[in-house]
């Protein structure tokens, strides 16, 4: 079987070809390509499309024109068994030309969980651009909690971290806070050199998510290096994490959860990965900080071959 798993973000999206044969998996080769955004928001359709046939090409180069037998994706805000996943499931079918019951779009959190704990129960808590958490129990069950968009729930991402950072510069500039290296370096990195530049740079109808959270790390840097306001937006941060995994805990009555930190912001040793550490171990009983399995393109991959072996 030649399968394909996606992993599609906001920022990329990363594609792993495999062969499955009977000792395992053989690559056959990985790549990359164009973030995603929501299906229902202008060019989501046509994204989404791009996403998928470039990070494919990309993977694919090299190795000629091969038939996949099957192929999961797991994007960005498509919600399990909302309307759009049925939409974006035909749209990865027509993309790949096959047929739709060889295929399947779902949310990037349950690929991911899917990778990090392929048997068996535990969460997973994803800080990237945007954030989500996701836990699964042995029957299977499944609770999420976060991850509604940066418009609405944002709090623990790494937009959201920016988004903080960048409103701190404008209270240095006009004096509500303390001046500090870290106003310049936001506004540099911008391009920007007074407020109403900021102002301009915010309103800009291309303007995204992944645009303020590339400001993260100046925020996360601020923080390390003891400038007391970036502190206070780390641990904020890190408290909105904590209580996502305690509540998946909770209603899926996990003892002793394993938990999986994912996504740039809590895949890097630092602050904000600390914090949050710290913070499940107090507020989980029993829990523990794992590493995951795997990766959310294995745990596409792990689903792809489900579709053959055991069609829906």
């Amino acid at each position: 079987m030649l399968l394909a798993g996606f992993d599609a973000g906001q920022t990329s999206t990363r594609c792993r070809v495999c062969r499955w044969q009977d000792d395992g998996w053989q690559i056959i080769g990985e790549g990359s390509g164009p973030g995603v955004s929501h299906l229902e928001a202008a060019g989501g359709a046509e994204r989404f499309r791009q996403a998928v046939l470039t990070s494919l090409k990309s993977a694919s180069e090299g190795e000629g024109e091969r038939k996949l037998d099957a192929a999961v994706i797991g994007a960005s805000g498509i919600e399990q068994g909302s309307a759009l996943q049925p939409k974006a499931t035909a749209l990865l079918a027509d993309a790949l030309s096959l047929p739709e019951e060889k295929v399947l779009a779902t949310g990037d959190e349950r690929t991911a969980l899917r990778g990090a704990f392929p048997e068996g129960g535990g969460i997973i808590l994803i800080s990237g651009t945007g954030m989500i958490c996701l836990g699964r129990d042995h029957q299977g069950k499944e609770h999420r909690c976060g991850g509604w968009g940066w418009m609405l729930d944002g709090a623990g991402s790494a937009f959201d971290l920016g988004h903080q950072g960048l409103q701190l510069t404008l209270q240095m500039a006009d004096g509500r806070r303390p001046d500090h290296p870290l106003r310049q370096r936001m506004w540099e990195q911008l391009g920007c050199r007074g407020h109403a530049d900021v102002k301009a740079w915010v309103v800009q109808p291309s303007r995204t998510a992944a645009d303020l959270a590339a400001l993260a790390p100046l925020l996360v840097a601020a923080a390390d290096a003891g400038l007391p306001a970036a502190q206070d937006i780390l641990q904020r941060s890190a408290a909105a994490l904590v209580s996502c995994a305690a509540t998946v805990a909770r209603e899926l009555a996990l003892p002793q959860p394993a938990v999986a930190g994912l996504g740039g912001v809590l895949q890097h040793p630092g602050s904000v990965q600390r914090a949050v550490e710290v913070g499940i171990i107090a507020e989980i009983p029993g829990a523990r900080w794992a590493p995951a399995a795997s990766d959310a393109c294995w745990g596409a991959l792990t689903m792809a071959r489900e579709l053959v072996l055991r069609p829906r």
